[in-house]
């Protein structure tokens, strides 16, 4: 853990839904999530592409907005924001998107990528503006000169440590992480898996860091969320859901991580069939169709919620 945890809620999630029209259908991507982050912790949220992680992301910070559902910001529910106190509340609330080729725009110079934030809430200007780009570059480990560059002119990795840069612009205190490693060599991964969690310590941040990599999550998370399909399969603690995962799903995940010692033997879980289209998702347990301790009553009855170990919460009909 790089910081102290407090007892009282960052940021709550209450029956988070979100739903798209797709022609004459409804696209479940997210379904009755609930997750509390505490500041100064590391949730890490996992699955596979398509089970709504950058979803419930941007859901969070209202990108999106949710079918149904409350998200609470310092005990504040921010679906009722207006205009006004929504940009008052993206001061505090950021994200890094994933793929910094696309997320950064090819015709702005770095200082005013870095910069236009301050520009949209008026807080700096002229040199001071200059001084605090400058500022932001260092501490992501990029050069004062590379304020004058065009995106093009760096590689992925610096790349993406100016989409940090630009995300820590106001001070912020929670920044949804969306996959901001996928996009890059597994040696740049890592360095910037360890930048995030340097700037943690040094400014109180606290995290949603979403990503596919298990081994990365545990390394860099407090605690770790498991969807599939939309739905929450799995809560715990890193080191208890990475070294005795209760749920068929997350045990599947964690037979795929690489171990570096190659006399250690894993029995490989491999799932049958596809993910299920989440405009017409199984019935009873969504995950049913590919676990194969599936039971009669899997496909009846959705799995209940509950808190099978102190902390560790699963929804599966084994428990």
């Amino acid at each position: 853990m790089v910081a102290k945890i407090e007892d009282k809620p960052l940021v709550e999630i209450k029956n988070i839904k979100k739903y798209f029209k797709v022609q004459d259908n409804v696209l479940k991507a997210v379904n009755n999530v609930n997750l509390t982050i505490q500041k100064g912790e590391t949730v890490g949220l996992v699955g596979e592409s398509g089970c709504g992680k950058s979803t419930v992301g941007k859901t969070i910070i209202r990108l999106l907005e949710p079918t149904a559902g409350e998200v609470l910001f310092e005990g504040k529910n921010i679906n009722r924001y207006n205009s006004k106190e929504l940009k008052e509340m993206r001061k505090d609330a950021q994200i890094i998107f994933q793929d910094p080729y696309a997320s950064l725009n090819p015709r702005m110079k770095v200082e005013d990528i870095v910069g236009e934030p301050l520009d949209i809430h008026h807080l700096a200007k002229g040199k001071q503006r200059k001084e605090r780009v400058k500022e932001l570059l260092e501490l992501v480990g990029l050069r004062p000169e590379h304020a004058n560059r065009f995106p093009h002119e760096f590689s992925g990795g610096q790349r993406q440590r100016i989409g940090i840069a630009r995300a820590l612009a106001l001070n912020p205190k929670f920044i949804v992480c969306d996959e901001p490693i996928s996009a890059l060599d597994v040696s740049i991964q890592a360095q910037i898996v360890n930048l995030l969690k340097s700037l943690q310590e040094k400014m109180d941040l606290t995290y949603l860091f979403i990503a596919h990599d298990l081994s990365m999550v545990k390394y860099i998370s407090d605690r770790i969320l498991v969807m599939y399909l939309g739905n929450m399969v799995e809560l715990s603690d890193s080191v208890s859901l990475t070294e005795e995962p209760l749920h068929p799903y997350t045990q599947a995940l964690l037979s795929a991580v690489p171990i570096p010692d190659p006399t250690t033997k894993r029995e490989r879980i491999v799932l049958d069939g596809d993910v299920p289209s989440p405009i017409s998702p199984p019935s009873g347990c969504v995950f049913r169709t590919r676990c194969k301790m599936a039971m009669d009553i899997c496909g009846s009855q959705v799995p209940e919620w509950k808190e099978v170990k102190p902390n560790h919460f699963t929804a599966c009909h084994l428990y």
